[in-house]
């Protein structure tokens, strides 16, 4: 089935550019040249993933990503965020808001390209995957990408989601920041050890006091889910 991507981008070469190569890989592309009309197409056409700048006229990129991340229709939906070098608070911010991954302008295309692929891949469950996670109150559907605590759903973006996944199948074991990188994110590289720090804070205030200490910092290493 053809995915279909939205690209949010108020530089016309930019824009151009990114679609010429996401529909070169056969994607499905939708695109919005300022904020508001991103956020509108966003909400009526439900891509399956977005890129999103974050310098927009109308709405800035880490609004519209607060909005999305707050709306159930569009919470689910992965969001790649392009920052310009400077950026890096913003980016932070982004990662902070539910943003899935971002890369710093100007970038490759091709790489860009690989990233989509990667964080579509991680919405994908293998057949051959077990089909639920119980952890003492805590239990995943993996079928339907749901989270809950007790009775209560909790709501993780789909990189969230799959980090958990790793974390608590492998419990009572160390995973490096790399093997993370590689397992979650698909891709390693100099300079991503904060994504997976910020992602893990992320994911530690959604699990609540409850479960937030059973993800174990291992100083100087990675992290631990707890084994009991």
């Amino acid at each position: 089935m053809t995915r279909t991507i939205l690209i949010i981008e108020d530089e016309t070469d930019i824009l151009n550019l990114i679609e010429w190569h996401l529909r070169a890989e056969k994607y499905t592309v939708l695109t919005a040249s300022d904020g508001l009309k991103g956020l509108d197409t966003a909400i009526r056409q439900l891509p399956d993933l977005i890129v999103l700048d974050l310098m927009l006229p109308g709405m800035d990129g880490l609004e519209i990503c607060k909005t999305l991340k707050r709306n159930p229709k569009t919470e689910h939906i992965p969001v790649i965020m392009l920052t310009a070098k400077g950026e890096e608070v913003d980016r932070i911010v982004g990662l902070e808001l539910g943003a899935d991954d971002y890369m710093v302008k100007p970038f490759s295309p091709r790489e860009l390209t690989l990233r989509v692929r990667a964080v579509l891949k991680r919405t994908d469950i293998s057949p051959a995957e077990e089909k639920s996670i119980q952890y003492q109150n805590l239990r995943m559907d993996l079928d339907s990408h749901r989270v809950w605590v007790g009775e209560n759903e909790i709501v993780l973006t789909v990189t969230e989601f799959k980090l958990l996944i790793e974390l608590i199948q492998n419990r009572g074991r160390v995973r490096t920041r790399d093997q993370l990188l590689d397992r979650v994110w698909g891709y390693q590289f100099d300079g991503y050890a904060r994504t997976v720090d910020t992602h893990v804070r992320r994911l530690r205030q959604k699990l609540g006091e409850e479960h937030a200490d059973a993800v174990e910092t291992v100083r100087g290493i990675g992290y631990r889910f707890r084994e009991n």
